[in-house]
């Protein structure tokens, strides 16, 4: 994953002045990423499944008016070893041939201090369940306070990936999925 030299932003609430209404922000896929990990025995399993589309809308007066809409291609997944990638995307894990495509929609939007809890609906293996992901946003350094045009969104949370019946290999491979969505994303308009 590329580096990004960037700021930390107050995440939402505390920008409250700085736009009076929700904004459409689209994704810059050449350099956004999902990243994941998960325990192989003592060691990780590290990976990426490509971003097909993340849209955002930010109102940053009003935190509950966000909303994140995130589709993922699982048929590009990869991990840090061949043979995790093509069980990673065969039909005892994530079965990329019958769900190309993995989704996270926003339900709600809260705000806690410099981050967000993002709570939604991931679908997975063509299973939907209700999970939720901290938010963090960023902002190019040297950028100003009110330079809102040109963002870094960070999603991150974790999940069973036994809750989506994606269970090969459970002897050898951790259940839970630690999962980091970087987007960077541009406000349309």
């Amino acid at each position: 994953m590329r580096r990004l030299a960037i700021l930390a932003l107050a995440l939402l609430m505390p920008l409250g002045t700085a736009r009076a209404a929700t904004t459409d922000y689209a994704m810059d896929s050449a350099n956004s990423t999902v990243a994941f990990e998960t325990d192989f025995g003592p060691d990780k399993i590290t990976g990426a499944i490509p971003l097909q589309k993340a849209d955002l809308r930010l109102d940053f007066a009003n935190v509950a008016n966000c909303t994140v809409d995130v589709a993922l291609d699982v048929t590009g997944a990869t991990a840090s070893f061949p043979f995790a990638a093509q069980a990673l995307k065969g039909p005892k894990v994530l079965a990329a041939r019958q769900h190309p495509r993995m989704t996270f929609t926003s339900t709600s939007v809260e705000g806690a201090g410099d981050t967000a809890k993002v709570t939604g609906n991931l679908t997975i293996r063509g299973v939907t369940k209700e999970v939720t992901l901290t938010a963090q946003l960023f902002r190019p350094a040297g950028s100003t306070a009110t330079d809102l045009d040109h963002l870094t969104v960070r999603l991150s949370g974790r999940v069973n990936r036994s809750d989506f019946g994606a269970t090969g290999w459970a002897d050898m491979v951790g259940d839970e999925v630690r999962i980091l969505i970087t987007a960077e994303i541009d406000a349309q308009g």
